[in-house]
């Protein structure tokens, strides 16, 4: 027996680990790819003499991150062709006032999406202002009954969230293959996680929704094919995390100290970049991965609110 087990392990060949850094997954190239087609799609609406898509913000309040993230959204729907129409309301509007404008909104023929601004002010019920919305012009895609078709086998919303129709995208032009794959997808947001978990499934991925109380987190995710990061946390997710190969998703945006920065700090993701970069097959950077991809998937959104228009009409 001895004698056959050394001649077995004689002809056996060593195991030889090769590591590679990883494809970036380029959230700015794909992001110019999808708004190109929809200045294309504007233009052919207009010569073929249909309304122009619009798009109305809703600001409420001073909070300085979401005036320049509307000053963005504004000057995307320039540059494809959407007109963009903006409202501002003091920090002091009641709940019946912004309802009351989201009402004027659903009514304007003009407008084809309507984004309210999160978060609101203090005091302000954000589920009843999203409730507000039709579900017709739900560009952000976070009103219940959208959601709620999205979570079902066999529905279509009509509206996908950004964000996470963003990181569907970035993974489809990497080539990923979704059918019979494990995705984990960490965060389970009501903004990020649980809406890409649900565009997983559909597209017959296994799916583990991981969480703070999730245990053995590490073991979990190094067993997934597609790994979606979206905690929150800066660079939670280390290299001995990731099963090598892997597609991994970075959603995180955290700020971290950095004193060669002129401003003392630096953006970086839920993911360990340096770390994990060696390991993954692809992966996307903080920034310029997923963040373009949210405002490209609200003009694609926008665009789809003026084709439901057309069909309504």
């Amino acid at each position: 027996m001895v004698a056959k087990l050394r001649e077995h392990l004689s002809t056996c060949q060593p195991t030889v680990y090769i590591f590679m850094t990883a494809q970036l997954i380029d959230g700015n190239t794909i992001a110019a790819k999808v708004r190109a087609r929809v200045a294309e799609a504007v233009q052919a609406r207009l010569a073929a003499g249909k309304p122009r898509p619009g798009l109305a913000t809703v600001l409420v309040g001073d909070n300085p991150a979401s005036q320049v993230y509307v000053r963005n959204k504004r000057k995307a729907c320039a540059e494809v062709g959407i007109e963009s129409f903006g409202y501002e309301l003091p920090k002091t509007a009641t709940q019946v006032e912004v309802e009351a404008l989201v009402a004027q909104l659903n009514a304007d023929p003009r407008v084809h999406g309507i984004l309210v601004q999160l978060p609101l002010p203090e005091g302000l019920n954000e589920e009843r202002v999203l409730n507000a919305i039709s579900i017709y012009k739900d560009v952000d895609g976070f009103h219940p009954v959208n959601i709620g078709k999205l979570s079902m086998k066999g529905r279509e919303p009509l509206f996908v969230p950004c964000t996470p129709a963003g990181c569907l995208a970035l993974l489809e032009d990497a080539g990923a293959r979704f059918k019979g794959a494990n995705a984990v997808v960490l965060g389970r947001s009501n903004i990020v996680g649980l809406p890409v978990a649900m565009l997983l499934l559909h597209r017959d991925c296994t799916v583990t929704i991981c969480h703070s109380r999730t245990k053995d987190l590490p073991a979990i995710c190094r067993n997934a094919d597609i790994l979606v990061a979206a905690v929150g946390r800066a660079e939670m997710v280390r290299g001995d995390w990731v099963k090598p190969g892997a597609y991994v998703i970075d959603v995180g945006i955290n700020k971290i100290p950095d004193a060669t920065k002129k401003s003392g700090s630096r953006l970086v993701g839920d993911v360990a970049f340096d770390e994990v970069k060696e390991v993954a097959g692809y992966l996307t950077p903080v920034p310029g991965g997923v963040g373009p991809m949210t405002i490209a998937m609200l003009l694609q959104n926008t665009l789809r609110g003026a084709e439901h228009a057309d069909c309504a009409g």
